[in-house]
């Protein structure tokens, strides 16, 4: 065998461990303390349990655009890094959210929904409040009104990136590097909207990981931890992203509400069994035959958005599926 084959067989077996255990993970959150609004509420004394949890177990939590820089450049995440970001703007992240993470000295990216703090709406930060945050965080672009894009001809799409950005350039003085969809919905229509901006990234709302070899950085996965979600901080933190899944069907949302076959293809022709969640439903353990997924579901679906996914072990994947 030649020389220079070995040295790459034994660099390919020196880090094929840290490509197969790398997978980062980023959460997001929405209001702190605020009892009104339990779903996507966190209290600030579960707030610091996460963070002691990280401490105790040697977590590092970096910068957002670290875990995206790594991506971009499809390096692995180090499984120890920790992301944390929070949707909306809501003022309760300003009177109770950020003074946790300026206590423990964690970074942050705060994405906000334009609209709200444009028009003074009472639950939503000022702009002189987000140029205080700003000194502890960074702030990116979370849409201007908030819509359901997926609902949105291709026009209105850009005339809400366009004035939120717009905004933003007036009163921070700042041009957003990353993007969260709205409601966390998309498709490949809306994706090509997204394609005429320079986003460095774009996020989802999907429990999952972000392994950086294999994440798409157009579609990044973040696990909320809010409301009941909350107390699944920990497991969350086992998760891995399942690389290699091509979703085949359904890719449109189902018209009479029932999701009647899933089929999934896995580039791994190893895997023998797997899990497939469907909203409302919870997982259904099913074959999978030289790589391919093929279930006749039947499943009834309630909501407008609803989430199908693929679990092997502890690794996840997961898409979405808008009205």
């Amino acid at each position: 065998m030649p020389k220079m084959t070995k040295l790459l067989l034994l660099l390919l077996l020196l880090l094929s461990p840290y490509l197969l255990f790398a997978d980062g993970h980023i959460f997001v959150y929405h209001r702190f303390d605020d009892s009104r609004y339990p779903t996507t509420n966190i209290s600030t004394k579960e707030l610091r349990k996460e963070f002691n949890y990280l401490k105790k177990h040697n977590y590092k939590v970096v910068p957002l655009i670290d875990i995206v820089n790594k991506v971009n450049k499809g390096e692995a995440v180090p499984s120890k890094w920790v992301a944390f970001s929070i949707d909306d703007g809501f003022k309760s992240f300003y009177t109770h959210g950020l003074s946790v993470f300026k206590e423990y000295n964690f970074p942050f990216t705060l994405f906000i929904a334009v609209k709200f703090t444009e028009k003074k709406y009472k639950d939503y930060v000022s702009w002189k409040q987000l140029q205080t945050i700003a000194k502890y965080g960074t702030i990116e672009f979370h849409s201007y009104g908030h819509g359901h894009y997926g609902q949105m001809n291709d026009a209105k799409i850009k005339a809400d990136i366009d004035k939120g950005l717009a905004l933003m350039k007036k009163h921070l003085n700042y041009e957003p590097n990353l993007f969260v969809y709205p409601y966390g919905e998309y498709d490949s229509r809306v994706e090509k909207v997204l394609e005429n901006y320079n986003f460095k990234a774009v996020f989802n709302q999907n429990i999952g990981a972000v392994n950086g070899v294999c994440s798409d950085i157009k579609d990044i996965d973040r696990s909320a931890v809010v409301g009941s979600n909350a107390h699944d901080f920990k497991l969350y933190l086992k998760f891995k992203e399942l690389c290699g899944v091509h979703f085949q069907q359904p890719i449109i949302y189902p018209k009479n509400k029932i999701v009647k076959r899933v089929e999934v293809t896995l580039d791994d022709k190893t895997i023998k069994s797997a899990d497939i969640f469907i909203s409302n439903n919870g997982w259904t353990k099913v074959k999978v035959n030289n790589g391919k997924i093929i279930w006749n579901a039947n499943k009834h679906i309630k909501l407008n958005r609803i989430k199908i996914g693929v679990k092997v072990k502890s690794k996840i994947k997961l898409m979405v599926l808008s009205k």
